[in-house]
């Protein structure tokens, strides 16, 4: 199909209000890096994300998903096709001992609304930038804490749009990995079965863990949050630290001086300067350590075109 037809095409399944055209995704970002998407799509229902992925579907025309943009890096290049923002899917419900959140609702908010009804469980979530669905994604975790431990379910949305219910198990959630992953799924909701307990014990759990982060967390600049994965009996940040690496800056962006697991964009840098420096710190680490760094960071969309 050709542009204009596929924003025709568009605009008859869903209100064009919230449909853009050769939108900048730097705007949706955390490290303020992206190209264009083609078209930018941002549904309010779960019907139209099925009415949008199915579209895409049978036309072929590929889809990308994205969430609130705090683990991702999208090359100048910007991505072709449609992008699925998922962020007005933002809904939070508290039953009994159940959460429901839309796939955009941030997870720092879905932790503080526990919070507020005093149900714990999700406090490792309170400094954690993404949203549901990305931690859903990726099976999100810290200080302990993981996604698989309190999720009941989560709705997604296959391929060809069909709507699934899956369960904990049937998520498959490891490591940084999931079942959505694999599938290419999209998160469009997910439940959280948590447990009552004291307020103010959970608000003190939560202020511990966010003076940790505050602490030891470059938060003063744009990042991509943790760049790798935890290796196996190692951790990511102490292998870059004890290779000298931490300041070391390609074009705008440097490894942390305060964390050595971050890269920051200190001076407009882009998503070439984060993969250049993502690819040094790797090269460096296995030839100095023989342990291979992989990334926790998805990097996605189109190399930039020549001048």
């Amino acid at each position: 199909m050709h542009r204009e037809d596929i924003l025709q095409a568009l605009e008859q399944l869903v209100p064009k209000e919230i449909i853009k055209v050769d939108e900048p995704l730097k705007r949706y970002t955390y490290t303020e890096t992206g190209g264009k998407a083609d078209y930018y799509v941002s549904p309010t229902t779960n019907e139209d994300v099925q009415k949008i992925v199915r579209f895409a579907y049978e036309h072929d025309i590929p889809v990308t998903y994205l969430g609130n943009g705090s683990n991702i890096i999208i090359r100048e290049g910007g991505i072709r096709g449609i992008v699925l923002s998922l962020l007005e899917l933002n809904h939070i419900e508290v039953s009994d001992t159940s959460i429901i959140a839309g796939s955009g609702a941030a997870i720092i908010d879905v932790s503080r609304k526990a919070r507020d009804y005093s149900l714990t469980g999700l406090e490792f979530a309170c400094g954690i930038p993404g949203s549901i669905g990305g931690a859903v994604f990726m099976n999100a975790g810290a200080y302990g804490g993981e996604v698989k431990y309190c999720i009941d379910y989560a709705l997604c949305v296959d391929e060809k749009g069909t709507l699934h219910q899956l369960t904990t198990n049937e998520l498959e959630l490891d490591y940084r990995n999931s079942i959505v992953q694999q599938k290419h799924l999209v998160v469009v909701e997910a439940a959280f079965t948590l447990t009552p307990g004291d307020q103010k014990e959970i608000q003190a759990v939560m202020d511990d863990l966010t003076e940790r982060r505050e602490s030891k967390q470059p938060l003063e600049y744009p990042s991509c949050g943790s760049v790798f994965q935890r290796p196996p009996g190692h951790f990511a940040g102490k292998l870059i630290q004890d290779s000298g690496l931490q300041g070391h800056r390609i074009g705008g962006v440097e490894v942390s001086t305060k964390h050595a697991g971050f890269m920051v964009n200190v001076d407009q840098g882009t998503a070439t300067d984060y993969e250049n420096l993502i690819h040094h710190v790797q090269q460096v680490v296995k030839e100095k350590f023989d342990v291979d760094l992989n990334t926790e960071v998805r990097i996605i969309g189109e190399q930039p075109t020549e001048a």
